[in-house]
Parts: C-alpha cells; sequence; structure tokens
C-alpha cells in the first residue's frame, strides 16, 4: 500500500462517523481508528433486528419454511456479527457442489474461513475474528451483500 492509498483512506475516517477501518491487501493489513477527544473508540458490536413475516395461513396447514425456521435466540446481547467487510457477492461454499464453510451450531475458531464475498472477480475469503457457535446464518449463497452487512451471528461461548 503506498502512502497516497493511506492517506485517502485516512481521510474517509475522518470524514465519516465510523470509528475504525481495517483494509488488508496482498497480504499486508492496514487499521485506522478514529480518536474521539483524544481517546480511542471502544469498539462497538451492532446487533441487527431480523423481522420474520407472519403468514396468515390456517393452523393445519404448515407453511413450507416451517422446517427452515429456528427457534428464536433467548439471549441476543452477546452475540457477536461478522459483517461484509465489502460489496459483492456472498459465497457459503469454496465450489458449488462443494460443503458450505460452516453450518448453523457449528463451534468455529479463530481466523477459520466461514464464506467468500466475490468482489471485482476476487474471491475473498472471509474469516472469523472470534471462536464459538454459529447460531444464524443471515445472507444466501449466490447473493448480493452491501459494505458491513450482518452475515453470520456467533454466539462467542
Amino acid at each position: 500500500m503506498n502512502e497516497k492509498y493511506i492517506r485517502r483512506l485516512i481521510a474517509l475516517v475522518e470524514e465519516s462517523e465510523i470509528e475504525s477501518l481495517e483494509v488488508s491487501h496482498w497480504g499486508r493489513k492496514i487499521k485506522i481508528t478514529q480518536r474521539i477527544n483524544g481517546q480511542s473508540a471502544a469498539p462497538a458490536f451492532v446487533q441487527p433486528v431480523v423481522q420474520r413475516e407472519v403468514s396468515a395461513q390456517p393452523a393445519s396447514a404448515p407453511s413450507p419454511t416451517a422446517a427452515q425456521e429456528k427457534p428464536p435466540v433467548a439471549d441476543t446481547s452477546k452475540l457477536v456479527a461478522v459483517k461484509s467487510p465489502m460489496v459483492g457477492t456472498f459465497y457459503a461454499a469454496p465450489a458449488p457442489d462443494a460443503d458450505p464453510y460452516v453450518s448453523l451450531n457449528e463451534r468455529i475458531r479463530v481466523s477459520q474461513v466461514v464464506c467468500i464475498v466475490e468482489a471485482m472477480k476476487l474471491m475473498n475469503e472471509i474469516e472469523s475474528e472470534v471462536a464459538g457457535r454459529v447460531v444464524e446464518i443471515l445472507a444466501e449463497n449466490a447473493q448480493p451483500v452491501e459494505f458491513g452487512q450482518t452475515l453470520f451471528l456467533i454466539d462467542p461461548e
């Protein structure tokens, strides 16, 4: 990374309301943290509110997604979100015919690859920053994702 690129990243952090930015490029990483009143901002995890639509079907007719629905998580305050670091296409597995990197209730470790986000024909492996159990998978395979979109919820246990 050259100095001009790093200065642009610093300006981006200063002009926005984000507290920190981490960029990885060709094996080199840079993390820029914005200071508020002379102090480094504390890391914050924002938990999304997931709303599900309830269909007005009779109780005798099961909904087509009844088998896929997950029981609600009791305490979401301790869950850690794995977010997309870029805009791209989410892939749960390394190949269409391969098993997914992670599945529900699977235990994962720090730096374990949990998915791929394809951006501009580059396959970017997304690694978990925490160890724990996969509580929820919020992205669908081969669907577009946005920067900062929550892909997984992890219970750090």
